[in-house]
């Protein structure tokens, strides 16, 4: 995997290397492939739109949230919060240990709890855009039409996919069947988790609301 620094001009340093094999610790080789093509489409998202990696955003920062932004779903991030925050304080963690700044592990733990939030990630700033939307790219062809041509041809033959979906569907799913705290109303888990209980209750705001305040107009 080293030798992709290289053969991607990824940001190539000791920071990013320790993430990556911490990343290969942690989680299975289709996970892993999925994080860093994220970084790939990411950025190539952003180019799309004109951004410039190292003047529009910081590089390594975009790199160590794409390339841990699946943590959650490994055993060691296997908590009791939604797979996007329990990976994203595993992330914070390393990253203190590392010895990073608290204003730019905050950019990274907000990138990874929100690249699954729909209709709000996109529009928060490059580093976690670029997450959400490379995550996106890789896991459903989002965007990639605005990419170089020949990219994702590219990224797909040293990067294989391993499994459909890089094993994501199963992982979370897993996680939610075990723990139904880790589904939240309307998370990306829950979805998947309706699927196959489609009796599982489904929040209803005007009954909630009306239970809670009763006799009050």
């Amino acid at each position: 995997m080293a030798d992709h620094f290289t053969d991607f001009d990824m940001p190539d340093t000791e920071l990013t290397r320790k993430a990556l094999a911490f990343a290969e610790e942690l989680e299975t080789p289709a996970l892993v492939n999925h994080c860093v093509r994220t970084y790939l489409f990411g950025r190539a998202a952003g180019e799309a739109q004109g951004l410039r990696p190292g003047a529009d955003y910081d590089d390594e920062l975009l790199f160590l949230a794409a390339v841990l932004h699946d943590a959650g779903l490994s055993e060691r991030g296997d908590g009791d919060q939604r797979f996007e925050v329990d990976g994203a304080d595993v992330a914070a963690a390393f990253l203190r240990d590392q010895g990073v700044a608290e204003d730019r592990i905050d950019i990274v733990w907000q990138a990874i709890a929100l690249h699954t939030t729909l209709g709000v990630a996109h529009r928060l700033r490059p580093e976690i855009a670029l997450t959400h939307l490379g995550a996106g790219a890789d896991v459903v062809a989002q965007g990639i039409e605005a990419f170089p041509e020949g990219l994702v041809d590219r990224v797909h033959a040293a990067i294989p996919r391993l499994l459909p979906d890089a094993g994501l569907g199963d992982a979370i799913l897993d996680q939610a069947l075990r723990n139904h705290d880790k589904a939240p109303p309307a998370s990306l888990a829950f979805e998947l988790l309706r699927k196959v209980k489609p009796d599982i209750p489904v929040p209803n705001l005007r009954e909630e609301a009306a239970e809670a305040w009763p006799g009050v107009a």
